[in-house]
This record gives structure tokens, C-alpha cells and sequence, in this order.
């Protein structure tokens, strides 16, 4: 081959790995959007990446809540020590990478999309406001799964949940059929009925929240956690090149952005709430390993293998609250110490006054 043909075909295979390199830039991946954040919550701009395992801590921590390790995420800047929000609410839309969210807050890659839950954080809201017995409400209406606790129980009970009360609901009056342009979706297809009853959760989720304003008010903060799948049945069913994916597409993103602004103006604008969007979830990898040295003893201070107890998060809170009120009370009887020992006692006690042999002999 001549030298002249190998240069160009050098020059073709460079142009075409460019077009690649920068095509694939293009493209979005698995994302996480702030919708909406009080003042106090700063999230920042930026393209740092988050990990999907890591969601529920990045919840924790904009409720204020601590945990167990520490989130080295630049994404979220520490805000006021007394000050959290009133609400969460955490939306994941499977069957899709991106939406077309105009009004956002700040929006992140989604690295190692595994699925994950909101239990731990529903837990510590239950636990640290248990008297006051704060909303929590998590939802999945393709599963059929709904987990309510606290008020949420006597407020959100009459949401559709089974494929019946779906139908149902979509059938009376002021459902979303009457004023969503549904244009090339069905109203008789169970997929396209199943993305429809998600839109008409979050507008009923919304017209609750308006008729009970009480639960916006009270001192404990609301969790809410939602995940939608009507955009994943559709892109098995009809792909993701059909107009009723893209129909539905541009519906759930509308729905989403007034369902944010919604929530965040019903708590007072103090409410964060986020949008998590993945094309599928990853089964999580984990990796099993059996020590040598394994045995039930293992904790105990019996064990032949003279081991210590495993670690306890709250040791360093304790080792901190013995140190500091062991130094506290050293300096307080240094102090005490102190000032007896320089006390004149004919002029600083009544009790040393009274004892003085001078005032029996006047």
C-alpha cells in the first residue's frame, strides 16, 4: 500500500475515533436532579458523580441526620446546625436516564445505580419524632408496595395502590385523563394505564397535602418516597423510538416539575426534593469472605483468641461526653480548691465570724 493511502486512512480512523469520543460524551447517563432545596440546603453545581448505594445517606444528611460513615461527596455543602428542612421526598423514575427538567436545582451523575431504600432514614424520623409521629410514606404502585407510618396512615389511606383501584381512580372525576394531552397513549393498554396512575399519584399525593396543611406545619419533618416504572413498561413494550415513549417522557417531566414546585411551596419552601432517574438497576455485587478465626465468642470477653467487641458507632459520642465532663469537673475543683484555700475567714464566712472567741468576751 502506498504511503499516501496509509496517511489517509490514519486521518479517517483519527476523525472517526473523535466523532466517537465525543458522541459518547453526548450522551446522558443515570442522573440525580435537586428539584427544589431551601436556602439553607446548598447543593452545588458541579459534575461530581454519585454513588446509588449512597442516596440514602445524601437523604439522611440534607434531613440533618448523622451517619455511620462519612459521605465524601462535594455535591452538598454543610448548612446551619439547627435548621432542616420540613420534608424529603425522593422520586425514582426507572426506564429512563434523563428528563428534560428545566427548573432545577443542580443535577449529578448517578454512578453504580443499585437499587436502595429509604428504611434507615425512615427509622431514625420514627425513632427521633416518635411522639410527634411524622409522615413517612413510601410508594411503588407498579409492585403494588405501600409502606405508611405516623400521620400518613389516616391521610394517605385511600391511595390507588392494586390495578383495580388504579382503574378506578383514573374513571372519577378530577383524574388527570381529563386534562393530560395524551395524545398517542391509551386509555385501554395496561401499560399506558400504569403510567397514568403514577401521574395521578403524585397529583393526588399533592391534593392531600392541600386539604391536610396541618401536617406541613407540625415540628417533625416528612419523608416521601416514590418509584415510578410506567416509563420502563412502555419502552419494553413499545421501545424507546415510539411516540408513546416520548409522549410519556414529556408528561412525567411536566408532572414531576409541578409536583415539585407543589411540595415545596406547601412546606413553607422547606422542602428538598430530588428526582432520581435510571435506565435499569444493576444488581448489587457483594463479595462473602469466612475468616479463620471465626467463632461465636467472637464479641465476648471469654473468646480464647483474646479479640475486642466490635466497634460501636456511638463510642466516639460517649468517649467524648465522659472526656469533656471529667475535665469539667477537674477545673471546677481546682477552682474551689483554689479560692478556700486564699478565703479569709474573718471576712469572706459568717460561720468563721460566729466561731471568733472575740465576740463572747464583748
Amino acid at each position: 500500500m502506498p504511503l499516501t493511502s496509509c496517511r489517509r486512512m490514519e486521518a479517517l480512523f483519527s476523525v472517526a475515533f473523535v466523532l466517537c469520543m465525543l458522541f459518547t460524551a453526548g450522551v446522558h447517563g443515570d442522573s440525580l436532579t435537586v428539584l427544589q432545596a431551601p436556602e439553607f440546603v446548598s447543593f452545588q453545581k458541579g459534575d461530581w458523580p454519585v454513588s446509588g448505594e449512597k442516596i440514602p445517606d445524601l437523604v439522611a444528611l440534607t434531613m440533618g441526620f448523622s451517619v455511620q460513615e462519612d459521605l465524601s461527596w462535594q455535591g452538598l455543602k454543610a448548612g446551619p446546625l439547627f435548621q432542616r428542612p420540613r420534608a424529603n421526598v425522593l422520586v425514582v423514575v426507572r426506564g429512563v436516564d434523563s428528563l428534560s427538567l428545566p427548573q432545577s436545582i443542580a443535577s449529578y451523575p448517578l454512578e453504580n445505580p443499585v437499587p436502595f431504600t429509604l428504611d434507615s432514614v425512615a427509622e431514625t424520623v420514627h425513632s427521633l419524632f416518635a411522639e410527634d409521629t411524622p409522615v413517612v410514606l413510601q410508594l411503588a404502585p407498579s409492585e403494588e408496595r405501600l409502606y405508611m407510618l405516623g400521620k400518613a396512615n389516616a391521610v394517605f389511606e385511600d391511595l390507588p395502590v392494586t390495578l383495580q383501584q388504579i382503574r378506578a381512580r383514573l374513571s372519577q372525576d378530577g383524574s388527570v385523563l381529563a386534562s393530560l394531552p395524551l395524545n398517542s397513549l391509551s386509555r385501554n393498554a395496561e401499560a399506558d394505564l400504569l403510567f397514568l396512575s403514577e401521574v395521578q399519584v403524585l397529583h393526588d399525593i399533592t391534593a392531600l397535602l392541600q386539604r391536610h396543611r396541618h401536617l406541613a406545619k407540625d415540628h417533625s419533618p416528612d419523608l416521601y418516597s416514590l418509584e415510578l416504572s410506567g416509563l420502563e413498561e412502555l419502552s419494553r413494550l413499545y421501545g424507546q423510538d415510539s411516540p408513546q415513549y416520548h409522549d410519556a417522557t414529556a408528561i412525567l417531566a411536566s408532572a414531576l416539575q409541578k409536583f415539585g414546585e407543589e411540595v415545596y411551596s406547601l412546606y413553607g419552601n422547606s422542602a428538598v426534593v430530588e428526582v432520581v432517574t435510571v435506565k435499569t438497576f444493576e444488581a448489587p455485587l457483594t463479595r462473602k469472605s469466612r475468616s479463620i478465626l471465626q467463632s461465636v465468642q467472637i464479641s465476648n470477653p471469654g473468646s480464647p483468641y483474646n479479640l475486642a467487641y466490635k466497634y460501636n458507632f456511638n463510642y466516639a459520642v460517649v468517649f467524648n461526653i465522659v472526656l469533656w465532663l471529667m475535665i469539667s469537673l477537674a477545673i471546677a475543683v481546682i477552682v474551689i480548691s483554689y479560692n478556700l484555700w486564699n478565703m479569709d475567714p474573718g471576712y469572706d464566712s459568717i460561720i468563721y465570724r460566729m466561731t471568733n472567741q472575740k465576740i463572747r468576751m464583748d
